[in-house]
């Protein structure tokens, strides 16, 4: 069983950058992601990374302003958010499969193994 923990959400004003990780118990699972959920909504996918880091997928609205990378002998990934807005606001979880699903058309149902969440706060 894989237990995952991130870190390093926190509070940033809109066009500020902040950077996620997340480290994982044991030897990362093959497709590791990121997912985000505003109050009162669906837990959505951000990103997603392949083992080795060949592939990447992101979900449109943060395409070109965050980045998704993983160092797979240190058994963590990491999510580089540049140019925040307001509606960037969430709890960010860190997510794994052993399926390859390197994807935008993915749920969160679709993954098995979670972290606890950080929240990020962007004000305007």
């Amino acid at each position: 069983q894989v237990q995952l923990a991130e870190s390093g959400g926190g509070l940033v004003q809109a066009g500020g950058s902040l950077s996620l990780s997340c480290a994982a118990s044991g030897r990362t699972p093959n497709t590791m992601g990121w997912f985000r959920q505003a109050p009162g909504k669906e837990r959505d996918f951000v990103a997603a990374i392949s083992r080795g880091g060949g592939r990447t997928s992101y979900k449109e609205p943060v395409k070109g302003r965050f980045t998704i990378s993983r160092d797979d002998a240190k058994n963590a990934v990491y999510l580089q958010m540049n140019s925040l807005k307001p509606e960037d606001t969430a709890v960010y979880y860190c997510a794994g499969t052993n399926r390859i699903l390197i994807t935008p058309q993915v749920k969160a149902d679709d993954y098995d193994y979670w972290g606890q969440g950080t929240q990020v706060t962007v004000s305007s």
